[in-house]
């Protein structure tokens, strides 16, 4: 109860990313209910509900939700007629008669269960381990959010106290300034990973400059495992900023990744990701573009890299001093504008002393002496320029670097990911580098920490 009191959640207003996870769940499961619940001393609270109209809470009797929050695993009951706890619950015996029931448990990182995300048929059915897979997936991206949620609430408390001891006009107005821009920087960090993981074998480095400390920027990126051997990453913009960018881009980033966990060919995650900006009224007439790749162990060495683009300028194949060659797959169009959307991906060898560097278009938008702007081939002649070995934290600086050196550095928000594999007499066996994460607004050096 305790860790339930923690997130502060409990009689709050609908949300749309919960709404998201239920009506995704009833859609993959094909079900006529879904919902995310939270259970409290005496109560089974619903946070979202797909198909459950009117109903906002029920009470703690055992039979689903309150056998489900006892488990550490995903709870599956083909037919509730058969169990011998679930037949007498309401939900089954009641006008809803619920056949089949399964749920996985809401699960915080000290190990308390807050709640489930359910689904519900009114009749019996199977479910395969892949699915109980799925659902627990589900119920670990509701977790992400709260993660959020409560870092977002506890960023704004410290800025709400720290403005109460504001004694002067002037002081008080310099406060809510400020905290416009502390509530801008904290989302704009939930909607990037803390910290890039670590890959065996793979250099990983990354960058993200705001180009306004208030405003919300629409630039994502992310790197995540598959299973034991493969990892997915996805680098991609949506258009706009501020609050509606934002949520959008929260949605574009955890579908991404709900997607990878279903099918993980980029073609389809970026065709599941066209589908639910589409489905989403909230979304209007915002798009994106996006790459997303899957890395694979090479039969001999480094990895095969498989990328697919969604209306995004083109990745650079680093292959060594002087050897560039841009990654762009002819076809991909831009994600949430038409239904008919098509997209394509292709295969790259990423050898030993060889990278990938990903870009939002606030890198090639920059403007250079002269009044033009950098542009692809601008950036393409600097990545052919460079003399450096091939390291992803060195392309990285060098690339920002680059950024400073122009007039008015980047006018839009820059979002920078690169991928090298070390040469084998660089590393002891099995490594990866070290990764940069920096946000900063226009105009400030930021800080990289390698």
């Amino acid at each position: 109860m305790d860790a339930v009191r923690r997130y502060d959640i409990l009689d709050t207003p609908p949300d749309g990313a919960f709404n998201r996870v239920a009506a995704m769940a009833a859609r993959l499961f094909q079900v006529p209910v879904a919902s995310v619940t939270i259970v409290d001393e005496d109560r089974i609270w619903f946070k979202a509900a797909h198909g459950l109209d009117g109903v906002s809470e029920i009470g703690r009797e055992p039979g689903l939700c309150g056998s489900a929050i006892l488990a550490d695993e995903t709870l599956v009951i083909p037919d509730t007629l058969t169990d011998p706890v679930a037949c007498d619950n309401g939900l089954v015996t009641g006008p809803m008669a619920v056949r089949f029931y399964a749920a996985a448990p809401i699960i915080t990182s000290d190990g308390h269960r807050l709640g489930t995300v359910n689904i519900l048929d009114t009749k019996p059915r199977l479910i395969t381990q892949d699915d109980t897979a799925t659902l627990a997936d589900l119920a670990a991206i509701v977790l992400d959010e709260l993660e959020m949620r409560l870092a977002a609430l506890n960023a704004l408390r410290v800025e709400q106290e720290r403005r109460v001891e504001q004694e002067e006009a002037r002081e008080r107005a310099e406060g809510d300034r400020a905290a416009i821009q502390a509530f801008a920087s904290t989302l704009q960090r939930t909607l990037l990973p803390p910290a890039l993981p670590v890959v065996p074998g793979l250099e990983l480095a990354c960058h993200y400059a705001t180009a306004s400390p208030q405003d919300v920027g629409g630039d994502f990126y992310d790197v995540f495992p598959l299973d034991d051997t493969r990892w997915a990453f996805f680098l991609g913009d949506v258009c706009g900023k501020g609050p509606e960018a934002a949520a959008v881009t929260s949605l574009t980033r955890y579908t991404l990744r709900a997607a990878a966990q279903i099918n993980p060919d980029p073609e389809k995650v970026l065709t599941s990701l066209n589908k639910a900006l589409l489905l989403d009224p909230a979304v209007g007439t915002r798009f994106c573009t996006a790459v997303f790749g899957i890395l694979e162990p090479h039969e001999r060495h480094g990895f095969t890299v498989t990328v697919a683009t969604g209306g995004h300028p083109p990745a650079y194949h680093l292959r060594g001093p002087g050897a560039v060659e841009a990654v762009q797959p002819k076809g991909g169009m831009l994600i949430g504008a038409l239904a008919e959307a098509r997209f394509a991906s292709h295969n790259i060898h990423l050898a030993p002393g060889e990278g990938l560097l990903l870009y939002t278009d606030g890198l090639t938008e920059a403007h250079i002496l002269g009044g033009g702007m950098l542009g692809e081939e601008g950036l393409a002649g600097f990545l052919v320029a460079r003399t450096a070995p091939v390291s992803a934290a060195q392309v990285v600086e060098d690339t920002v670097a680059l950024l400073d050196a122009t007039p008015h550095g980047a006018g839009d928000d820059v979002a920078l990911l690169a991928l090298s594999v070390p040469l084998a007499d660089t590393v002891d066996g099995l490594t990866a580098s070290a990764t940069a994460h920096t946000i900063a607004p226009a105009g400030e050096m930021p800080e990289s920490r390698l």
